[in-house]
């Protein structure tokens, strides 16, 4: 079955962000006597939404300090984030998917105004419909909803969607979900993302499979 949609998520899938997102938590987190090395980064704050890694760092804040502390992170960020490029091969993977007649949906955690700053740096502002922001929702990956809601607004079922995420939460929220799902090894290993759901595994969006899998869906799996 040939794919109907392309959903991808924002940080470290279209862009190597991590390193970063990583930068600006170190220095954010130094005031508060908080140290952090790239293990805990990957396991406990990579792809989850900030609400949620606030409440785990700061379990005695009020809301409105969980709320502070987030908007400062993502303004270094954003500040940081300048020479931001396209993970290789994306937007030839855009425009073949377009060719294609697929639609290029976007479902994240980050924060909009993140979103608007990465699509903006990457040129790719209005090219996904629809963008599904966790923030927005009851609930984030790793709960399935976010994929949920992309399925709902486009009309389809999972078995005709292809996701690409880069986290454990993202990951796993693809797949409880019941969507093919591709990994990309710009934060965790290839192990690490086929332990946590993922169907297959890419280091970017040049590798050959991919445009198997938009035309044969999950049957490509089997030519690898």
């Amino acid at each position: 079955m040939a794919i109907r949609a392309l959903l991808f998520d924002l940080d470290g899938t279209l862009a190597d962000t991590d390193p970063l997102h990583f930068e600006a938590f170190v220095a954010a987190l130094e005031p508060h006597g908080i140290a952090i090395d790239h293990q805990f980064f990957k396991t406990a704050i990579s792809g989850r939404s900030n609400e949620a890694i606030c409440r785990d760092l700061f379990p005695d804040a009020t809301s409105a300090e969980h709320d502070r502390f987030a908007a400062d992170k993502e303004a270094a960020f954003r500040r940081a984030s300048g020479g931001l490029t396209a993970i290789d091969g994306l937007h030839a993977l855009l425009e073949q998917a377009r060719d294609l007649g697929a639609r290029i949906g976007l479902v994240t955690n980050a924060p909009a105004a993140n979103v608007r700053h990465v699509l903006d740096l990457l040129k790719l502002t209005g090219v996904f419909d629809p963008l599904v922001l966790g923030e927005e929702l009851p609930h984030s990956k790793p709960d399935p909803l976010p994929y949920q809601t992309a399925l709902a607004a486009l009309g389809l079922q999972p078995d005709e969607a292809l996701v690409f995420e880069d986290s454990l939460p993202g990951v796993q929220a693809a797949k409880a979900a019941g969507i093919l799902t591709v990994g990309l090894t710009t934060t965790l290993s290839a192990d690490a993302l086929r332990q946590a759901g993922a169907d297959a595994t890419v280091a970017d969006f040049l590798d050959p499979i991919l445009p198997l899998l938009l035309t044969r869906g999950a049957d490509a799996l089997t030519l690898r």
